[in-house]
Parts: structure tokens; sequence; C-alpha cells
């Protein structure tokens, strides 16, 4: 018997459409390894209609008032928390992630920053009229830029979907998204759910590949394109869009250091390091997975992690005892099993290392020491359940290990110093510092780095501003 697969399909002004050329894709379960439905594989045609939709629809969306874009976002966050056990499972089955994780753990913040948003929304404010010349008086204008293309990545589909549209809407502007091609389905249930409450064209949705997410990007029409993935799309991304001056925003990889002084609390610096570096399978840009340790206490600190990811647990969604589920298709799993297999002789696996099972794509908690500063597994981003431990000696060298990266999203340091952690927040390169604690993130705080890890901010209102343009109106007194 076949069991016949669910058909996902665009969402292009309002109205739910196959590819224009009939072109699908199939999409895996990655705690399976099975198919389960086929997208659209969308071309150049889908992205012209898509975009016209946006085109035509901003006008009017961009002249409503702040107040019907509030009551719109919560509508639209009120559906989500009614729906949160379809979103949950469409997720779930998306990506393999814990279904009782992602219910308490992703969607309440996920709403959480729509309802944000929507506030933001009647908060957006320029600086005061005043007389700069003799008989003018000068005005700051906020306005939406426009059309916005939008690309999620496969890792946080759902909640990252969320950040693309939601300040982007709540600013006056209408999306076009493009969901990766390994993880549509939420996606697709979302575009479901908001169909009843905006008006056509403001929130479209296009499935596909690289190319059709380059084809957004260069397309005339968006104003601004706003890419969440790898530095090598990031590039991509922005190259294509300087060709015609498109806002770019760009949210990149990482490579988060972790440094740990003597002085920390060593069995709770222990137990939120390894959740903050496996949770959803070390599969997120901010994970703690590249740990800096005390000469002094190294050893204990590896013997510590090493127990405790022996004691972490993968497996399938169902199981409520699981940390995290696979790996996100057979390519992640083949590169984070790359950087094992390539580990110098001077490492040490000290747990895991190796692959779970043979169905599905999951990978076991693995802790890797005995590291230098140039190996390739400390100086590129594994994006798996693999932390890596260094040790250093002073506060200078841990300065030195932990900016020592292309990437500076975000740190932590770990201590009982108040000055010691006040000195490493302000010398730490990299857009996000926490300290005693790794991976919070609230809606009213930017998101966003440096360096290799790309340019805009996501969440809080720098990430609502960087929807928005700014204009100077001058007007004489004189009539």
């Amino acid at each position: 018997m076949t069991t016949e697969l669910r058909r996902l399909r665009n969402y292009i002004g309002g109205e739910f459409k196959d590819a224009a050329d009939g072109r699908t894709t199939e999409v895996v379960n990655p705690a399976t390894g099975e198919v389960y439905a086929t997208a659209p594989l969308s071309g150049q045609a889908d992205v012209d209609a898509a975009m016209a939709a946006a085109a035509a629809a901003f006008p009017g969306w961009r002249d409503t008032t702040p107040s019907e874009r509030q009551k719109a976002l919560l509508k639209i966050a009120d559906a989500f928390e009614a729906r949160a056990e379809e979103l949950v499972a469409a997720e779930s089955e998306n990506t393999g992630k814990p279904l009782a994780l992602t219910a308490s753990e992703e969607l309440p913040p996920m709403v959480d920053q729509i309802r944000f948003f929507a506030g933001a929304a009647r908060l957006l404010e320029g600086r005061s009229a005043g007389e700069y010349m003799d008989g003018m008086t000068s005005i700051i204008r906020r306005e939406p830029v426009g059309v916005c293309a939008q690309v999620a990545p496969w890792n946080y589909p759902m909640m990252m979907a969320v950040w693309k549209f939601a300040p982007a809407i709540a600013a006056g502007n209408t999306v076009v998204l493009k969901p990766s091609d390994t993880t549509p389905a939420s996606t697709v249930l979302m575009a479901e759910i908001i169909d009843s409450i905006l008006p056509k064209g403001v929130f479209n949705v296009v499935c596909g590949d690289r190319e059709t997410g380059k084809a957004m990007v260069e397309h005339p029409t968006p104003a601004m394109a706003s890419i969440t993935g790898s530095v090598r799309a990031g590039m991509q991304v922005a190259e294509s869009a300087s060709k015609d001056v498109k806002r770019v925003h760009l949210e990149l990889g990482g490579k988060a250091p972790v440094v740990v002084f003597e002085d920390a609390d060593l069995a709770k610096a222990v137990e939120d390091i390894a959740v903050a570096g496996y949770f959803n399978a070390g599969q997120d840009c901010t994970a703690a997975t590249r740990v800096l340790v005390h000469e002094s206490i190294h050893d204990e600190f590896v013997a510590a992690l090493a127990k405790a990811a022996a004691e972490t647990k993968t497996g399938q969604p169902d199981d409520e005892d699981v940390l995290y589920g696979p790996l996100n298709n057979p390519n992640q799993l083949g590169q984070v099993a790359g950087f094992i297999e390539r580990l110098p002789a001077h490492a040490k696996v000290e747990a895991g290392g190796h692959r779970v099972g043979d169905k599905g794509f999951f990978y076991a908690p693995t802790v890797v020491s005995g590291l230098k500063q140039d190996d390739e597994i400390i100086q590129n981003e594994v994006f798996g359940p693999v932390i890596t431990v260094q040790s250093f000696s002073d506060e200078a060298q841990a300065l030195e290990y932990a900016n020592g990266v292309e990437f500076a999203l975000a740190s932590s340091v770990w201590t009982k110093d108040h000055g010691r952690a006040m000195r490493m927040s302000k010398n730490l390169d990299f857009g996000c510092v926490w300290i005693n604690t790794h991976i919070p993130l609230v809606a009213e705080m930017p998101h966003g780095g440096f360096k290799k890890s790309g340019y805009g901010k996501d969440l809080s209102a720098y990430g609502f501003e960087d929807y928005t343009r700014i204009k100077h109106v001058m007007t004489s007194l004189d009539g």
C-alpha cells in the first residue's frame, strides 16, 4: 500500500498555487529519513507573481494606521496560539524536533515576539520637529521600505519566519518569504492561518531551492533582502543585492566562545552549557559549542561535561526524555561526521563522535578536547551536537582565543568576579555576551552579530527600525 504524499503549495496574492511549471521537490522527515510531502520548486514565473502581488498590496498596507497593523498582528498571534498543536506537529515533521520541547520552548516565544512587534508598530517615532535654519521647520518621517524578500533557514523554520515577517509587516512593508527547501511545511501552515487576517498580497510564501532564493534577491521589485543562513549564502545575497543597491539584512553563522574561569560554579556551568550546546542538535548559530576553560579546572570540567553528554538523549519526536532530535538532512549529517573524522591526532573524543541508529539523521552528543586554536573544528561552524574544549592560562589568552575566529554573533562568560565579567563583556567582539548563562533570548533585546556573522538586528526596536527608512521633510514657515 502506498501512502499518498501531502501536497504543499505556494501562497501568492491570497491564493494557494502550485509552481507555474508544475515542478516539485520531495520533503523528508529527518527523524525517519522518509518522504512525507512534496512542495513547489518555484521558478522565475512564481517569483514574478509573488513580487507583483506584494507590490500591488504595498500602497494599501503602507497607508494603514499603526493601530490597524497592531490589531492584525495580535490576531495572528492569537490564531497561532489557538492552533499551536498543528504548528508544533508541522514543525516536528519538518525538523524531527521533540514535540514537547517545541511546544514549550519555541511556540510561546514565537507568539510573544509577534505580540512585541504588534506593540512596536505603535511606537515608531522620528526625532521631534525643530527649526535648524531661520524660517524653516524640519520633520523626520519613518516609512516602510517597500517589498521585502526574505529567506528563512531550516534550523528554526517557524520561529525564523516570525523574525522575518513580523517586524516587516508591523512597519508597513509587504513580504515574499521563502522557507528552506527541506522545511517548508510549517511556513505553508502559517500562510493558511494568516490567510483570513491580512489583506491579499501582504504576506506571500514561495517554496523552492537556492535558485528560487537567488531569483527573489535579484528581482528588481524588493527594496530589501533579508536572509538567515550560511556565510557563503549571505555573501552571495550581498553581492546580488548590490547590483541594484537593495538594503540587505544578514544573520549568518556563529562560533560562540563560552569562557569558563576557575571561580565559576562548575556544576551549573556544565549543566547549562550541555543544554545550550546540544539543544536543537547544536543547529543554532548561538549554540554553546566552543568552550574555553581555565587550565586549573580543565580536566575536571572535561570529565563532567563528558558525563553530561553521556546522559543527554537524542531520539524520536514523541519521546519526552530527549533533549534534541536529528540533524536536518543527510548532507548536514555528513558535514558533522566529517569534522570528527578529520580531527587532528592531538584531539581526543571524550564522548559521542558517532551516528545514532540507522533510521533518520541522528548524531550522538559529542565532546572533543585537546584542540588548538587553528584547528578546523575550532575555526569553522560545525552546526551539530559537538562541543569542543580548549584550555587557557589567563584572561588575555581567553580573549585572544575567544575573538580569534571570523564569526562574532554570541558569547558567554562564566565567573563570580564582577569586574572580570565586565572587562570580558567589553572586550569580547560579539553581538551578544551572556554572563553565567548562555542562549536565553527576549523579544525586547537585539539579536545579531559582527564580522562574518552578518549585520542588521533581529528582534527588539532595533530590528523593527531595520525595516524602515528615514525621510527628512523641511517646510518654510513663510507659507
